[in-house]
């Protein structure tokens, strides 16, 4: 802890011991990483909508077949049609999550031994990712449930603009991990363990492997193929849980300085949040 934090700390008033609202007020305004932890728990709750839009709510995900013909298309845009509307529209509310959920991961890169450039070009490709990643999928298939009496080409159309622009063009995302990996192995601040680098790598070879989806209407390779997304899909569940994990652990070890994070205790590990601080 640098001289600077351990003097805050002596100042700061002692946790009160009475009920949950006293202690959340308390970390508020006296937590020195309030603000880390509510964009980690941003994060938690934004995946956690996410997967419910997609997956429940519109069921765009995992996508339905591309080889579907003219009356197909139109039927999935009937079945689907208060879901895409309500469900997307909610998209549309809380897409702006991502913003501090980038923020605390170009921190953590700030955080690492390395040049602040990693960090800021995190920072710039993924503030570039929500476009691929959700709105333009979000803003076409609410386009096309908007006019359920549009001609049937055009639905074919939207339907093969939206799953396209979704599953094959996540170039922003491959970049973006190329940036993280690298970072995490060049550093010396021991701020994520190496394997975690590695994953990063295989997240990106993921966003490779799904360029095929653009020529391929059937198959392992097709936009809800095997390889395309079942496999791709499964990577970034691990992907996504051991980040959070992980950016959990890396608030946990915070002392503010510049050298190595310090190891928690063992005994610490498994505590909360709120318990680390206040034995601190």
């Amino acid at each position: 802890m640098t001289g600077t934090a351990a003097l805050e700390s002596a100042e700061r008033p002692e946790l009160p011991s009475g009920a949950a609202y006293q202690r959340f007020i308390w970390h508020c305004r006296h937590n020195p990483k309030r603000d880390l932890w509510a964009a980690w728990w941003m994060m938690v709750a934004f995946y956690q909508l996410f997967g419910l839009v997609f997956f429940i709510i519109t069921r765009s995900q995992p996508p339905p077949r591309p080889e579907r013909n003219l009356a197909e298309v139109a039927q999935w845009f009937d079945d689907n049609h208060y879901g895409l509307l309500y469900g997307f529209a909610v998209m549309f509310v809380f897409t702006g999550m991502t913003a501090p959920i980038n923020a605390l991961i170009a921190y953590s890169i700030r955080r690492m031994s390395v040049s602040r450039a990693y960090a800021y070009s995190y920072l710039i490709i993924y503030s570039l990712s929500a476009i691929p990643g959700s709105m333009l999928l979000c803003l076409v298939l609410t386009v096309g449930a908007m006019r359920p009496d549009r001609d049937p080409e055009a639905l074919r159309w939207i339907y093969d603009f939206a799953f396209l622009s979704y599953v094959g063009t996540m170039g922003v995302f491959l970049i973006g991990s190329f940036v993280w990996m690298v970072a995490i192995l060049i550093d010396k601040n021991n701020v994520f363990p190496k394997w975690f680098a590695y994953l990063n790598l295989c997240n990106a070879l993921t966003e490779v492997v799904v360029s095929p989806a653009w020529i391929f209407h059937r198959g392992v390779f097709a936009w809800n193929g095997l390889i395309s997304w079942w496999i791709g899909m499964a990577v970034f569940g691990i992907y996504t849980a051991a980040c959070i994990t992980l950016l959990r652990k890396m608030i946990l070890r915070e002392d503010f300085g510049t050298g190595p994070l310090p190891d928690l205790p063992p005994s610490k590990q498994s505590s909360a949040p709120a318990s680390l601080e206040v034995a601190r």
